[in-house]
């Protein structure tokens, strides 16, 4: 398989169209080298083809005979939904505008479907009933997508039926008209400093003011904004009339100047004033995903290397900090290492498709096997669900985007496994959201329960790429590799990138944003190294499967007697143990550490070195699930460290990981006050040498060389009340990586009678730079921090005098700048210092997470299997290491100099911590 490239200025050939040839050449390669499995017959492909017809056929007729001319049909109630009649939905009612909504979505759906003669006469309904100067308040995102997109699609329709010269032979570019009318309705949104439209417009008024209803809004969607070229910029070159491209353009160019520059992510909700980004978490689902969508569909269809050149470097930022394959976890956009939530919405489930246009299939197969598994679970997608794959919202509006992307990943490997996939929409649609009135949105996909209603996008999305699913070429009326489709999946062709004014649009390029090539995939992947066997995507497939569906009994497997070692325990498991390492290789399972720092356990059958020891993986793999799930009940919320001493007196918090043994702080009304002192040595790994500092005192020690427990044994033995465990990770902090418990050494813990609390190097920092220079440090240790009164009165040492604040080999454990830097997992707590004339408690205290500790709190650091099963962190360090030595004078920061930059980080972290509220 050669590497082919593209020279897009060959002849009079467009962009758009070589890009659609170039993709359209990589999918066929695909297929070629990817048919797996049972093929589906040609008759039972019919048979599903079919099928959908019928069921496309029986939501389409009962709204036109229940429901038209409302916007939609409630199916439950055999009724149309007419805004202001039935009661308010509030935002999702600002789709809805007396404009039959959902027959202007479904013109090219019909056509598609060979219902050419419905098409012509729909078309006709439209011209003559619908009426787009109603004085009524409707999003401007959905407006565009839907009826400006329906308009649009439906005129391509129009005009490729009338060339042929049997259909449609009166048409005047009547719907054109009408796109236009809607157009300039819409037009009054952009009218802001920024270019950035606002959320809603009124139809006949525009943007006045309250008194319309509109023009108070401060804030829009990343994609409300964002998902507007395609639309207005084939209006434009539709029409000649270059306003509405401009407008998109602008608004676009506005969206990219404000991305965040460090991680070139962008937030979810902005300011259409200043541009300020209101909600700063960043992912691939709502809010944000028709945005990057639009982006590589605009070079598509316009040939602009502008847009491409965007998405790519937007791209590249989501698959390093987004994509945990096959998760799509948001972050947020100034700390893309720090996770904004443990829960995915189902909106995300287009990406797999657009990863095939990108041509990036393997973490397509990924993450679309993922969503697959979750579907066969919940019989649809639920709106959201969690790393674990629970239900988070249990409502399914009947979003077509799964559908979506399977049709895309069956078009990219020619794989029978997507044609099943489909079989299972198709299935459960009829099954559990059929109704006699249409088909009804699911309520609860847990319970069954349903909701009245059947929005318009069932009829416009869902049907399409169902139908071009099992459709062979010849059942299609036109070529689609001719089109893009556009969010809603109309139809806008290719041609327009040659369209008699494409002249007038050109890049709104600036002298430092000159065309990077290092930004461009300009040639299609090797397929011979992309699968290198037919069974490369059922190799990504199976452990994604296995770590969605926990529950996989199986028979343990015959062992002759004497025969060969007893299986690996998940309960004994060590990452840092090489026999056990060996041990999972024999057994087929693949320890991979992630990016972000974190351990993924993931088995490959096939990989084992007999069907035992695969019989023996999967036992582990279960175990491991289990022993993670059972964790993850148990998770303990994060502990407080105060600084009590002069001169900080309790204004600063230090937020800090718990241990699974000694004693439970939030049992303790009071917690574990004292002085610290560093113990020796440091690592606390052997006995105690220098106990008569430690006797009485909190010990401070450094992380490695062994386990944490042994470490808490030899300071308890020393006369320790306490210790702190700080990272030997130089420049870790609760701020790029997640908090996690310390797991004991799998021996009892019940000797171990006090407090252990882990900080990270940042933070640890902090209090070894406060012990250097003020030569004392007394903490508080407890489960919240306590309020700065009397109570936090500093006390004297009860050990340490004058003479002997700090010994000599003491002062040489402060030098940290010699160790060696290990991988940390991302973020999850932080820590949150407190402005010197902080008061109140509660303000200091370590931020709670949106949801539950069993459900969003994250076990500690080992992860195990691709469903985001995770280990309690051990020792992972069994070479010896050398104290540190040398003079720290010079790398050190100031007290001061350490809190002005905790001050820095605190605005944005109350705006994270706003946010998640």
């Amino acid at each position: 398989s050669p590497i082919f490239l593209y020279n897009w200025s060959v002849g009079s050939v467009s962009p758009a169209r070589l890009i659609s040839t170039a993709v359209l050449f990589l999918l066929m390669l695909l297929g070629a080298r990817c048919s797996l499995g049972q093929a589906m017959s040609r008759e039972e492909k019919h048979r599903l083809r079919n099928q959908v017809v019928e069921m496309f056929d029986h939501a389409y007729q009962n709204y036109m005979d229940h429901a038209y001319p409302a916007d939609e049909l409630m199916p439950l109630t055999c009724r149309g939904r007419v805004r202001g009649l039935e009661p308010s939905r509030g935002d999702v009612d600002d789709a809805l505008g007396k404009f039959s909504l959902t027959l202007i979505d479904t013109l090219d759906t019909l056509v598609l479907l060979n219902k050419t003669t419905e098409f012509e006469a729909a078309v006709r309904r439209v011209l003559s009933d619908v009426r787009l100067d109603n004085d009524i308040v409707v999003s401007v995102f959905e407006t565009n997508i839907r009826v400006l997109g329906g308009l649009l699609g439906g005129h391509s329709m129009a005009v490729m039926l009338k060339d042929k010269g049997e259909h449609m032979q009166w048409y005047q570019d009547e719907l054109l008209h009408m796109a236009k009318d809607l157009g300039l309705r819409l037009l009054p949104a952009f009218n802001t400093s920024s270019g950035l439209p606002y959320p809603r417009v009124n139809l006949r008024f525009g943007v006045r003011g309250p008194e319309t209803r509109t023009g108070t809004e401060t804030d829009t969607c990343t994609a409300c904004a964002g998902t507007m070229i395609l639309e207005f910029a084939a209006l434009s070159r539709f029409t000649g009339d270059p306003v509405f491209e401009i407008h998109a353009r602008r608004a676009l160019d506005f969206l990219w100047e404000k991305r965040q520059r460090n991680s070139n992510l962008v937030g979810t909700t902005i300011n259409i004033h200043s541009g300020e980004w209101v909600r700063r978490d960043s992912g691939v689902g709502a809010g944000i995903d028709s945005y990057y969508e639009y982006l590589l569909k605009a070079y598509i269809l316009l040939g602009d290397d502008l847009f491409l050149e965007r998405f790519n470097i937007h791209y590249a930022s989501i698959m390093k900090y987004i994509s945990q394959p096959p998760l799509l976890l948001d972050v947020h956009i100034h700390k893309p290492l720090l996770p904004a939530r443990t829960w995915m919405d189902s909106l995300l489930a287009f990406f797999p498709g657009l990863q095939v246009l990108k041509g990036d299939i393997r973490p397509a197969i990924e993450t679309h096997e993922m969503l697959y598994q979750v579907t066969k679970k919940h019989n649809f997608l639920p709106e959201a669900f969690t790393t674990d794959f629970r239900v988070h919202w249990a409502q399914h509006p009947l979003r077509p985007e799964f559908a979506e992307s399977t049709y895309f990943l069956y078009k990219a490997t020619g794989d029978p496994y997507y044609l099943e996939a489909g079989r299972t929409i198709l299935d459960n649609l009829n099954r559990f959201a059929r109704v006699p009135c249409g088909f009804a949105a699911m309520k609860d996909v847990r319970t069954g329960s349903h909701e009245d209603r059947m929005d318009s996008f069932f009829l416009a999305e869902m049907f399409k790429y169902l139908f071009l699913l099992f459709a062979d070429a010849e059942d299609l009326p036109f070529d689609v590799e001719d089109y893009v489709f556009t969010t809603e999946a109309h139809l806008l062709p290719l041609s327009l990138s040659t369209a008699p004014h494409a002249s007038f649009f050109t890049s709104n390029r600036t002298f430092n944003e000159e065309l990077d090539d290092s930004n461009f995939d300009w040639t299609c992947p090797n397929t011979r190294l992309l699968f290198p066997d037919p069974a490369f995507p059922r190799n990504l497939r199976e452990p994604i499967r296995s770590a969605v569906d926990k529950s996989c009994p199986r028979p343990p497997p015959y062992r002759e007697p004497g025969m060969g070692r007893p299986p690996l325990r998940a309960q004994d498991f060590m990452a840092n143990n090489v026999e056990h390492l060996e041990l999972l290789r024999r057994m087929g399972v693949s320890l991979i550490h992630l990016k972000d720092g974190r351990v993924q356990l993931v088995q490959h059958a096939t990989q084992a070195v007999s069907a035992v020891a695969a019989e023996d993986g999967v036992r582990f793999m279960q175990e491991m699930m289990e022993l993670s799930s059972q964790q993850q009940k148990e998770q303990l919320p994060p502990r407080a460290i105060q600084i009590v001493s002069h001169p900080f007196l309790g204004r600063v918090v230090l937020t800090a990981g718990p241990a699974q043994f000694g004693i439970d702080l939030s049992k303790s009304s009071t917690g574990v006050r004292g002085f610290v002192t560093v113990a020796e040595p440091y690592s606390g790994c052997t006995e105690i040498t220098n106990a008569e500092y430690v006797q009485g005192h909190i010990a401070l020690l450094q992380r490695g060389q062994c386990m944490f427990a042994e470490k808490a044994r030899h300071i308890q033995k020393a006369g320790a009340i306490g210790g702190i465990v700080i990272d030997d990770n130089e420049g870790s902090s609760s701020d790029t990586a997640p908090l996690f418990q310390m797991a004991g050494d799998g021996r009892s813990t019940d000797d171990i009678t006090m407090p252990l609390l882990f900080l990270f190097h940042k933070e640890g920092n902090i209090l070894l730079e406060a012990l250097k220079e003020y030569r004392e440090a007394e903490v508080l240790l407890s489960d919240k921090a306590r309020d700065r009164g009397v109570t936090l009165l500093p006390h004297t040492p009860p050990s340490l005098t004058d003479s002997h604040p700090i010994g000599q080999s003491q002062m040489s454990t402060l030098e940290l700048d010699e160790l060696t830097p290990e991988q940390v997992t991302p973020p999850r707590e932080e820590v949150s210092p407190v402005e010197q004339d902080t008061s109140p408690a509660e303000e200091v205290r370590p931020p709670e997470e949106e949801a539950s500790p069993a459900e969003d709190a994250r076990p500690p650091e080992e992860e195990a299997t691709a469903a985001d099963l995770t280990r309690p962190e051990e020792e992972r360090d069994s070479e010896d290491r050398e104290e540190p030595e040398g003079d720290t004078d010079s790398s050190s920061q100031s007290v001061d100099e350490l809190l002005a930059d905790w001050r820095e980080d605190l605005e944005a972290f109350q705006q994270m911590e706003k946010d998640e509220l």
